[in-house]
């Protein structure tokens, strides 16, 4: 029998974003969204926006901040996700959620969303979480809803103008909020 056939994939383990971490933290956030590298997995937003996703002042703001972390999730030392979770009073904001395109669709996603929610109820007694997804993906939309999400209907707009958040390729991009009661 092949050894590779029968070897296991170590767990993942999750920590908090140290500032070592930023470049790391903004090379995997952009490979998960933006250019070519982000098409080998499923939730690349290259097809509606270009340029970046994220900056190093941006990751460095979230791992500074007193009141968010950047959960950091690592195999075998090697960083290949992360979630932003900011508290805000009885509830928590779930964001900047990125899986390296080469594991998204294996199902690390689902154990990452789970230690996100498990978290923000215990540390913080959160008792809802909630994100913005553009509304336009309706794939990932999907996905969260599979996960308990639920949409409310409530958009805001999109930072056209702001090249922080990228460069848009259409003109009908708005942030919706999801919720889930945890």
């Amino acid at each position: 029998m092949d050894a590779s056939a029968t070897r296991t994939e170590a767990a993942p383990t999750f920590r908090d974003a140290v500032p070592a971490d930023v470049a790391d933290l903004v090379a995997l956030v952009e490979s998960a969204y933006r250019g070519d590298a982000s098409r080998a997995g499923w939730t690349t937003e290259a097809d509606i926006l270009e340029g970046q996703r994220t900056d190093p002042e941006g990751v460095r703001a979230i791992v500074d901040a007193t009141d968010s972390t950047l959960l950091v999730v690592e195999r075998e030392g090697r960083i290949i996700a992360c979630c932003q979770l900011e508290h805000r009073g009885d509830s928590a904001y779930f964001g900047m959620f990125a899986v390296r395109p080469e594991l998204q669709g294996a199902g690390l996603g689902k154990l990452i969303i789970a230690e996100a929610e498990r978290r923000v109820r215990d540390a913080w007694g959160a008792g809802e979480m909630q994100m913005t997804v553009i509304s336009a993906r309706e794939e990932l939309i999907a996905w969260y809803e599979r996960r308990g999400y639920r949409r409310t209907g409530k958009t805001s707009p999109f930072p056209y103008g702001d090249e922080r958040f990228g460069i848009p390729q259409r003109d009908d991009l708005e942030f919706e909020l999801l919720v889930k009661a945890l």
